[in-house]
């Protein structure tokens, strides 16, 4: 299909709406036991972020979303921008998930096959490439609900404990020891069943 053909075939979208997830058993992120969390991509608390959820998809993580109007470039059609930012979040919580540790991403590269629609409904997955050290090289893919693939993207990330990353984050003790926790369990629960992502973990926030 070429990119004239896939916009004519969804241009007959003319109201989108973000379109509600499958009911599964969304994974519980780290991050979730902070308040104030408002992350662009993952946050539910945040009105203007695009509240990414993610399920387990074999050794990795799926996360299904839909984009509305506002985040549009061209009339109809999705910010390129975004599927970084969507391909960024995915790969980055894996790493936490598989680690236990803060990943900063230091380089991120993206190819763009078809454009995505405002209002279509998409997948993206990712996993983990290789990364035994502090660096971990992660891939993901973007389709539509139809199979196509719209995007691809590789990554590479910096892992560092908590404690080395807590100087670039405004967080005060009390959240810092909450986040250490829930990392802890994270780990400790993946650690029991390898090859796979745990559930979310029974973690204390008092």
């Amino acid at each position: 299909m070429t990119v004239e053909d896939h916009l004519v075939k969804h241009h007959v979208i003319e109201n989108p709406a973000a379109q509600d997830q499958t009911v599964e058993d969304h994974i519980g992120l780290p991050w979730y036991v902070l308040e104030d969390y408002r992350c662009f991509g993952c946050s539910p608390h945040n009105p203007h972020g695009i509240q990414l959820r993610f399920t387990h998809h074999g050794d990795g993580l799926r996360t299904a979303f839909s984009l509305g109007r506002a985040h549009e470039s061209y009339p109809g059609v999705v910010h390129g921008g975004l599927l970084g930012v969507i391909a960024d979040e995915i790969m980055g919580n894996l790493v936490v998930l598989r680690t236990g540790l803060i990943p900063f991403t230091t380089g991120m590269r993206l190819r763009y096959v078809l454009p995505v629609i405002v209002g279509g409904g998409y997948d993206c997955v990712a996993k983990v490439r290789d990364g035994g050290g502090q660096l971990v090289h992660t891939e993901a893919e973007i389709r539509e609900d139809g199979g196509a693939l719209v995007a691809t993207a590789t990554a590479s990330y910096q892992t560092v404990s908590l404690d080395a990353a807590h100087a670039r984050m405004s967080l005060d003790t009390s959240e810092i020891d909450r986040l250490r926790r829930a990392l802890a369990a994270r780990t400790a629960t993946t650690a029991t069943s390898p090859g796979t992502l745990s559930e979310e973990p029974h973690v204390s926030v008092d």
